[in-house]
């Protein structure tokens, strides 16, 4: 089989590439370059596909013996991820872009011009497996490794991208397995430090790098009277559940801290209150990709390939909860969780699970409170 290895840079791809050689592949290599500023060095791997990352992708298959290129993205990743995280955060919502990169770089521009060159697959680094299921249709399942466990931003891409997906990775014990292989196979990546927070904020600095696109758009913080508490120098940089960075002027009757309860970007309003009134257990969401392909029929609403034990997840690291899945209608799908989670945010991804296995995901658009019943 032809594989197209992407190759950020970091350890996981290249070990993923290692193994995809070892499985009798024919191999080649690609990093994708998606800043517009690849000059600006990032101390410490704080991102990822950085001209550090595109050297040290480029030793990578070097040592593997593998043809490497590198494919120079940055338009499609800006018109794309960028445009979407700083709309989304406009509109009063939360993003994440690991997903949309995933959606819209990874498993569409690659793959889509992998399989134009005549490639059979797309390889990544992604902690997660693709397992056969009963019919021969293939299965998104969370990695055997749970603190890695990368479904969740993988969810998006859907089934037939995930038939020509290899994750060579989902059965890793532990990072530190994967970073033993790499040191004896030779590869230099094997320490360095793991990227984190958004590749495309150098800083670290979200709400500087949104103010930078946005503009300042100065406006009140209210309480759940419409009281004026404090002041914010733009609506779009604060989300549900956010407590530092509030900077209120008057500290709330009971003295207890206080956290967003949504965001009005019309009104440029951001609404503070207790942790208690973060509280939802009715999550709604919509633009749904399913793996089953008997939801997509349910246009009655009928839920029934849905029925039995649903977990579902709400952030990339967050713990699954128990759930009933309420309505599953073609592109949406609403769930009563369980137990109530606090912060669920429009804009971020609900991922539902049975057991290890992705049933679908969906882009949160409302929540309801489990007090007060009101939109969240």
């Amino acid at each position: 089989m032809r594989v197209l290895a992407a190759l950020s840079g970091g350890v996981d791809s290249a070990v993923a590439a290692a193994r995809a050689v070892d499985a009798g592949h024919d191999v080649v290599g690609v990093h994708m370059a998606l800043s517009r500023t690849r000059d600006q060095f990032r101390t410490g791997s704080r991102g990822c596909c950085s001209i550090e990352d595109a050297g040290d992708a480029r030793r990578a298959a070097d040592v593997l013996g593998i043809p490497y290129y590198v494919w120079d993205l940055s338009e499609r990743f800006e018109e794309t991820v960028v445009a979407d995280f700083l709309a989304e955060y406009a509109a009063g919502r939360t993003p994440n872009p690991c997903v949309r990169c995933n959606e819209h770089i990874k498993f569409a521009t690659l793959l889509d011009r992998g399989i134009a060159l005549g490639f059979d697959a797309v390889c990544t680094g992604h902690y997660a497996r693709v397992v056969p299921g009963a019919d021969g249709v293939p299965e998104l399942h969370r990695a055997r490794d749970a603190a890695k466990d990368q479904s969740y931003v993988l969810a998006v891409m859907g089934p037939e991208r995930l038939a020509r997906a290899v994750f060579p990775l989902g059965d890793v014990a532990s990072k530190e397995e994967t970073r033993r292989e790499a040191a004896e196979r030779g590869l230099a990546v094997s320490a360095k430090p793991d990227s984190y927070d958004i590749c495309f904020v150098a800083d670290g600095d979200t709400q500087g790098f949104l103010r930078d696109r946005l503009g300042s758009r100065p406006g009140d913080v209210v309480d759940a009277s419409g009281a004026v508490v404090g002041r914010h120098d733009g609506a779009y940089a604060y989300t549900v559940g956010q407590r530092r960075g509030l900077a209120l002027g008057r500290p709330a009757p009971d003295g207890r801290p206080r956290y967003v309860l949504h965001v009005e970007p019309v009104a440029n309003r951001v609404v503070v209150g207790s942790a208690d009134e973060l509280l939802v257990d009715t999550v709604h969401a919509d633009r749904a990709v399913w793996y089953d392909e008997r939801v997509v029929v349910a246009v009655d609403g009928t839920v029934d390939a849905l029925g039995g034990d649903v977990e579902v997840q709400v952030r990339a690291h967050g713990a699954p909860v128990a759930a009933d899945v309420l309505t599953a209608s073609g592109g949406a799908v609403s769930v009563r969780l369980r137990t109530p989670l606090r912060g669920v945010a429009p804009g971020q991804s609900l991922v539902l699970y049975r057991g290890t296995r992705v049933l679908g995901q969906a882009t949160v658009t409302a929540a309801q409170r489990a007090l007060v019943g009101t939109p969240a």
